[in-house]
C-alpha cells in the first residue's frame, strides 16, 4: 500500500492546523496585548485611569509639633508614550539613534527610537515658552521609556511654584503627554533636629509595580516608602490607601474631563514621646562637641524625651532624591553624620558600676564592703584603681554608696567575681544590657555582654576569667552599652527599680479616629518583686547622690543649685582608627527625692567623663527644670552638624556657674581601667556597625538635557 496518501493528508491538515494557531495568536495580539493601542488609532474620546499614592500621615511630638509633614507640591511629569505618539501623528518618520547591543554575545549595531531628541523638539519649546522648562537627565528618560513606556509617567519638573502651575494649566491642553499635578511631598520643618529618629523617605522604586498594574490603570504613581528611622519602621502606619482618577481624552489626546475620582486616604499620624524644645536643647548642647550623643527619659514612663546624635544630617536632603555631591560629601564625613550614637553600643567605662552594683543587690550582696588596696591581683593580671594610677593612692574599705561616689574599681572587681560570671551575667541581662531595648527605631544596637548566651556560641570553649569579670563590672574589657540602655538603666534605680522599656512612639491614630498604637507604658521587670531590697536600691541611689554633692565624688559639675542631683561618671578606655582614645560618660537624675528625668551624655574621645560629660548634663538638666519652672525653651530648625574628631580635655562652665554649683569633684583622668596594657578583650564578636540604605541619587543633568534657556535644535530626520 502507498504510504504517501496519508504522508500527504497529515502534513497537510498539519498545516491547516498550524496556519489556525497562528492566526489565533494574531488575533489575540490584536485583541488583547495591543488593544490599547488599535483603540488609540480609532478616533474618539477614550478613557485613562491615573493611580494615585495614598497621602503619608504627620509624625508629630507629644505637644502636636510635626516633625514630619507633607508639603503641597506642584509637578510637570511625562507621559512618554503619547509624547511619542503626538510626534508620530506629525512626522512621516520616527526619531531614531545608533545603539549597540549585544546578541548572543555579539556586538550588534541597532536603532531605537530617541525620545530624548522628540521631548527636545516637540515638547521642550512649548515649556519654554510657558517659562516652565528645565534641565534634566536625557540619559535617565532613555532607560525611563525602553522600561517603562507610558505606564510610569517620568517626573519632569518638581520645582514649579503656583504661578507656574497655574500658567500651564491654563495651556496644558496645547502640549500633549505633558500633566499636571499637585501632589504632598515629605518635608522636615526643623531640618537636622531628630534626623536619626526621625529618618526620610525614598520616592517609590519603579520596580515596585504590582503583576497587575497594566490591567487597572494606564499610569501608575506608587508610594514614596519610609528608608531610614521613624519613616521605615511605621511606614505600613503612615501610609495612606490609594486612590484613581479616570480622565477622557479625545482622539488628539486632550484631556476633555473626568468621570470618576476616588480620592487617596491619609495614613495614621503618629504622636512621639519626644519633646521638641527638649530635643533642639539637647541637640545645641552636644554641639559643644565633636561626636557625642544625649538622651533624656521620662523615669515614671520609660518615654525618650529626647534622644540626639551629632554630627547629623538634614534628611530634606534626599527629599524626593538626594545629589550625588551632596551625598558623597556626607560619606566622606569622617565622624560618620548617619551613625545614631544614641542606639551604638560603646565602652561604657564606670558608669557601668551602676549595673553592677544593681546586679549585687539582686544577689544580696548590696551591704557587702570590700577593701582597695590600689590593685587586685589574678594572676599575673593586676588591675588597678584610677586613684592608683594617678598618685599611688588608694580607698581603704568601702561600702557600696562610698564606692559609687569615689567610683571606685578594685571594690567593682571584688563584687562582680563574689557574685560569678553566671549570676553577674544574669543580672545584668535583666536590666537590658546584651539585646536591642526594642525601641522603634530600625537597626538598634544590642551592645555586647562577655558571657551571654551569643557570646558563647561566638566563642565556643571560651569561660569568662576572674580578669574578664573583674573588667566586665567596671564596663571595660569587651563590653559595649548603648546610651539608650544606659539611660533606661538610671531611669529603673531614679523610680524605685520599675525598668520600662523605653519607648519613642507614643500613639499612631488613623484619621476616622482608629488607635493603631495606644499611649501605654511598657513595664519590663519589677527589681523589687525579683528580690531586689528597697533599702539596697536607695544604697546606689545615695551613691549617684554623693558623686555629685559631697567631697571625693567624681560628677560635682552635674550639680543644679537648689535641686538635688545624682548622677555618676565614667571614662571607658577605647581605640580610635588604632590610637588609644576615651569614650567619656555621665548619666544623672533629678530631682532626686521625686525623680522625673534621667539623662545621659556620651562624648567619643573626651578625656573624662567629670569633666566634659558632666558641664553637658548639668546645662540639660538647668533646662529642663526651668522649663518646668515656667521658662518656655527656645525651637527653631537645625542645620546639620560637621562634627570633629578632636580630643576634648574639658567642656568649661561660666565662672558664674561654677561658684554656684561649689563643684568639689576630682574629676575622672581617663585610667579608670587600670593600666592599659593588661587590658585584653574578652571576645572576638564583631564590632555593630550602622546599617545606612543607599538612597535614591538625583540623575546627573547631561549634555542632551541641558536644554535651557532654549531647547536644542535638531531637525527632523
Amino acid at each position: 500500500m502507498d504510504p504517501k496518501p496519508g504522508i500527504r493528508i497529515f502534513l497537510l491538515t498539519a498545516l491547516v492546523l498550524f496556519g489556525f494557531g497562528a492566526l489565533l495568536s494574531r488575533l489575540y495580539d490584536f485583541q488583547i496585548t495591543q488593544r490599547t493601542y488599535y483603540q488609540e488609532l480609532v478616533p474618539g474620546d477614550r478613557e485613562v485611569t491615573v493611580r494615585e499614592p495614598g497621602i503619608r500621615g504627620a509624625i508629630k511630638d507629644r505637644n502636636g509639633i510635626e516633625l514630619a509633614r507633607n508639603r503641597r507640591n506642584y509637578e510637570v511629569y511625562f507621559d512618554l508614550e503619547e509624547i511619542h505618539k503626538s510626534y508620530r501623528r506629525q512626522h512621516e518618520q520616527d526619531a531614531k539613534r545608533d545603539v549597540l547591543t549585544n546578541e548572543q554575545g555579539m556586538p550588534r549595531l541597532g536603532q531605537e527610537t530617541d525620545i530624548a531628541r522628540i521631548v527636545n523638539t516637540w515638547i521642550i519649546p512649548k515649556l519654554a515658552e510657558l517659562d516652565v522648562a528645565k534641565n534634566y537627565s536625557a540619559n535617565a528618560m532613555r532607560t525611563h521609556f525602553i522600561t517603562h513606556r507610558g505606564l510610569v509617567p517620568f517626573s519632569y519638573n518638581t520645582d514649579l511654584n503656583y504661578e507656574q502651575f497655574a500658567r500651564l494649566a491654563e495651556h496644558n491642553v496645547e502640549v500633549p503627554g505633558v500633566y499636571l499635578d499637585v501632589r504632598p511631598q515629605r518635608e522636615y520643618p526643623y531640618e537636622a533636629l531628630a534626623s536619626h529618629i526621625i529618618g526620610y523617605t525614598q520616592q517609590w522604586e519603579k520596580g515596585d509595580i504590582p503583576d497587575d498594574a497594566r490591567r487597572r490603570f494606564n499610569h501608575y504613581i506608587g508610594e514614596e516608602k519610609g528608608k531610614m528611622g521613624l519613616e521605615a519602621t511605621l511606614d505600613p502606619l503612615l501610609r495612606g490607601p490609594e486612590g484613581s482618577r479616570t480622565l477622557v481624552k479625545n482622539d488628539k489626546g486632550k484631556i476633555t474631563g473626568m468621570i470618576d475620582y476616588r480620592e487617596p486616604k491619609v495614613g495614621a499620624d503618629v504622636t512621639l514621646t519626644l519633646d521638641a524644645p527638649v530635643q533642639y536643647l539637647v541637640s545645641k548642647v552636644l554641639r559643644r562637641t565633636g561626636r557625642a550623643a544625649g538622651v533624656v527619659m521620662d523615669v515614671r514612663t520609660g518615654e525618650v524625651l529626647a534622644m540626639a546624635s551629632v554630627p547629623d544630617y538634614d534628611p530634606n536632603d534626599f527629599i524626593p532624591s538626594i545629589a550625588a555631591q551632596v551625598y558623597a560629601d556626607y560619606r566622606a564625613n569622617p565622624s560618620s553624620p548617619f551613625t545614631d550614637r544614641g542606639t551604638s553600643g560603646f565602652a561604657p567605662g564606670s558608669t557601668f558600676k551602676l549595673a553592677t552594683a544593681t546586679a549585687g543587690a539582686l544577689n544580696g550582696l548590696a551591704q557587702r564592703s570590700f577593701s582597695c588596696e590600689g590593685f587586685v591581683s589574678y594572676g599575673n593580671y593586676k588591675p588597678a584603681c584610677w586613684l592608683w594610677n594617678m598618685k599611688r593612692g588608694r580607698h581603704g574599705t568601702l561600702g557600696l554608696s562610698e564606692a559609687l561616689q569615689r567610683s571606685c574599681n578594685p571594690y567593682f572587681y571584688k563584687l562582680g567575681n563574689t557574685m560569678g560570671s553566671d549570676r553577674l551575667v544574669s543580672g545584668l541581662t535583666m536590666l537590658g544590657f546584651g539585646q536591642p531595648t526594642g525601641v522603634e527605631i530600625p537597626n538598634e544596637g544590642a551592645g555586647r555582654i562577655p558571657g551571654t548566651r551569643a557570646w558563647k556560641q561566638a566563642n565556643r570553649g571560651r569561660s569568662l576569667t576572674p580578669g574578664d569579670v573583674a573588667q566586665l563590672s567596671i564596663g571595660q574589657g569587651d563590653s559595649l552599652a548603648t546610651p539608650l540602655q544606659l539611660c533606661a538603666m538610671v531611669a529603673c534605680i531614679a523610680n524605685g527599680g520599675r525598668y520600662y522599656q523605653p519607648r519613642i512612639v507614643k500613639k499612631a491614630v488613623m484619621e476616622n479616629g482608629t488607635v493603631l498604637v495606644e499611649d501605654r507604658p511598657k513595664l519590663r521587670v519589677d527589681l523589687i518583686k525579683e528580690g531586689v531590697k528597697p533599702a539596697d536600691l536607695e544604697l546606689i541611689r545615695k551613691g549617684m547622690w554623693m558623686a555629685v554633692n559631697q567631697p571625693g565624688g567624681t560628677a560635682g559639675r552635674a550639680k543644679i543649685p537648689d535641686v538635688e542631683v545624682a548622677a555618676k561618671t565614667g571614662t571607658a578606655q577605647t581605640a580610635d582608627d588604632g590610637k588609644r582614645s576615651h569614650n567619656s560618660w555621665t548619666v544623672a537624675f533629678a530631682p532626686y527625692d521625686e525623680p522625673r528625668y534621667a539623662v545621659v551624655v556620651l562624648v567619643q574621645n573626651g578625656k573624662s567623663g567629670g569633666k566634659v560629660c558632666g558641664p553637658l548634663v548639668h546645662l540639660i538638666l538647668r533646662g529642663l527644670l526651668a522649663r518646668d519652672d515656667g521658662m518656655r525653651l527656645p525651637l527653631a530648625p537645625l542645620e546639620p552638624f560637621y562634627g570633629n574628631r578632636d580630643p576634648i580635655e574639658e567642656i568649661e562652665l561660666p565662672e558664674d556657674v561654677l561658684a554656684a554649683i561649689e563643684t568639689t569633684d576630682v574629676g575622672e583622668t581617663g585610667d579608670e581601667a587600670g593600666d592599659p596594657v593588661n587590658v585584653q578583650p574578652a571576645v572576638t564578636m564583631p564590632v555593630e556597625t550602622p546599617i545606612t540604605p543607599e538612597p535614591t541619587i538625583t540623575p546627573e543633568i547631561d549634555e542632551e538635557g541641558s536644554v535651557i534657556p532654549r531647547a536644542i535644535p535638531v531637525e527632523d530626520p
